[in-house]
């Protein structure tokens, strides 16, 4: 059975997890409960994994819309906070008119196509949890008969790396980028690297997950060497 060891290693890569300003660890659902019973230890890992992850891309919605306003007023005349609790929230189960049911890896490609007139924060965010939840079986909650296949897991870390180096680097006809991400500090003072330090954490979290789950099947991952600057997203 896997070891707990491996749920506080995934632990120390949780978004909430910041000594440096007091913040604690993430709260575990009581063990005795009879959810919890159906649980094995990757299980658990995997429930960590999914919560941990999703909250990281509430934190990259926040703030990709406050660096991009213009892409919130495409949706909605409300604030970033209420925009983002309807996206998590809302209940609609991750289908949205404004991207014509757009899930998975085509929400991600539609951020990025020249055409596209809507809200590019909302397709791009959409495209990473839905391919997250679909490379999972499409399961948010995980129990002992569940299957997960490691290597759609895999695909979705290197399909979020795909996106960290769209997001940074593609621009449309007028050279200009799609999505403001990072900003220069002034001069003598560090660049703002926080979307790629949160982008790191999930693609770490996933790929631990990956590894733990094709060690404990003892089939190994199908790993692909391709310039990300000119990758294609990878089925999942």
């Amino acid at each position: 059975m896997l070891s707990f060891s491996l749920i506080f290693l995934l632990s120390a890569c949780a978004s909430e997890v910041a000594p440096v300003n007091g913040k604690r660890l993430p709260e575990q659902s009581d063990g005795s409960s009879f959810g919890h019973l159906m649980k094995s230890d990757i299980d658990r890992l995997a429930d960590l994994e999914m919560h941990e992850n999703t909250q990281s891309l509430r934190i990259l919605m926040t703030k990709l819309y406050k660096r991009n306003p213009a892409e919130l007023k495409k949706s909605t005349s409300g604030t970033v906070d209420e925009m983002v609790g309807w996206v998590f929230e809302g209940g609609h189960h991750w289908s949205f008119v404004e991207l014509n049911g757009l899930q998975c890896t085509d929400a991600i490609y539609l951020a990025f196509k020249p055409e596209f007139k809507g809200d590019r924060v909302l397709s791009l965010i959409v495209g990473l949890q839905t391919m997250m939840i679909k490379a999972r079986g499409g399961k948010t909650e995980f129990f002992l008969t569940d299957i997960v296949d490691a290597q759609s897991v895999y695909n979705s870390a290197r399909n979020i790396e795909i996106a960290a180096w769209k997001l940074s680097n593609t621009r449309d006809e007028n050279g200009q980028l799609y999505f403001l991400t990072n900003e220069m500090q002034s001069q003598g003072k560090e660049q703002n690297l926080s979307f790629e330090r949160e982008i790191g954490r999930m693609v770490g979290r996933t790929d631990l997950y990956a590894l733990t789950l094709s060690e404990k099947s003892q089939r190994g991952l199908t790993r692909f060497t391709q310039s990300v600057a000119t990758a294609l997203l990878l089925p999942i």
